[in-house]
């Protein structure tokens, strides 16, 4: 019996399902946590050190703090790892964290497909296409200034030992459980915004996936199109889930490309839509299956060098969750 891949589509999706289940696995059992912590429950759950993944702004801080002093953060050391893990991501393998493995691009991606499916999903001209990009960009600015420049390495410290960040976590899953209505009303036109137009969260208004385009761009890895043998069908730009003028371009080095190859799985032309890394033709995998084997080596190596898990102690930690609930 020969085996043979999914689709480029489909082997993204089954990629991105799994994420997500883990996800929902991790919230869950942090939860228990949480509930274990502040009294509520006698169960003792263990706190999922990959809850941090939704901490940026704390791995950035913690990044900063790295940078300049050379110390892990221990408060959120899992955060950490997989920033660093994510920015190497976007280095070696286009902007694959955003297309393989954070939810919202799941999310984002079925968003796009019912606007598509409804005939409602539209891609802005290019000059508005840049005044829409602005704010993720500004976003992203404030925080690389506000962090780097604007903090000295007391006030990171500070911010890094103050309770707040001890308990942030819980704060995010407290957004996550009890949205006030303000909350949903955004988050409904965020939904909305995303089926009228494609992948609006991610092209215009998230300031992560900013910084990871912009690594991204730098990288060796690129769709290449073959303009002599291209017959200017413009399927590739149209399954395009960024909304990247495919058919127009001979190297695709855009920030917004997740490296999701649809665009070589529509193409009429046997050839004409490649995947290259340093100028030699890569199978479409290899930025999927790429991203899964560099997380899983920034886990395995922090874990070994025990930083991994949280591990402050008990009676503070205590404390300070009950306080913050």
């Amino acid at each position: 019996m020969r085996f043979s891949l999914p689709s480029p589509a489909l082997f993204q999706r089954l990629i991105q399902s799994a994420f997500l289940i883990f996800c929902l696995y991790s919230g869950w059992r942090f939860h228990g946590f949480v509930l274990w912590m502040t009294g509520q429950s006698e169960i003792q759950v263990p706190r999922p050190p990959s809850v941090e993944a939704f901490l940026p702004i704390a791995a950035l801080m913690g990044l900063r703090r790295l940078i300049e002093s050379g110390l892990w953060d221990v408060v959120h050391p899992a955060g950490l790892a997989i920033f660093l893990a994510a920015l190497g991501m976007a280095l070696l393998l286009r902007k694959g964290f955003c297309g393989y493995i954070c939810p919202v691009g799941l999310v984002s991606g079925l968003l796009n497909r019912l606007g598509r499916a409804l005939k409602l999903s539209r891609v802005p001209g290019r000059g508005i296409d840049i005044l829409l990009s602005a704010p993720k960009y500004v976003l992203l600015a404030f925080f690389l200034y506000t962090v780097f420049v604007g903090m000295d390495l007391r006030a990171v410290e500070q911010f890094a030992s103050s309770p707040y960040n001890f308990v942030v976590d819980a704060r995010m899953l407290g957004f996550f459980l009890e949205p006030s209505a303000l909350t949903l009303m955004i988050l409904a036109g965020l939904a909305a915004l995303g089926v009228f137009l494609r992948s609006a969260w991610c092209r215009y208004l998230c300031p992560y996936g900013a910084l990871l385009g912009l690594l991204s761009w730098i990288g060796p890895v690129r769709i290449r199109r073959d303009k002599d043998a291209c017959v200017q069908c413009g399927r590739c730009s149209a399954s395009c889930p960024g909304g990247i003028a495919v058919h127009l371009k001979a190297d695709v080095r855009s920030p917004e490309c997740v490296g999701c190859m649809r665009c070589q799985s529509v193409c009429p032309v046997p050839g004409c839509v490649t995947l290259r890394a340093g100028g030699r033709e890569v199978p479409f995998w290899s930025i999927g299956f790429g991203c899964v084997l560099l997380l899983l080596a920034a886990w395995l190596l922090a874990d070994s060098q025990d930083l991994w898990h949280q591990n402050l102690p008990e009676d503070m930690l205590r404390m300070l969750y009950r306080q913050a609930f």
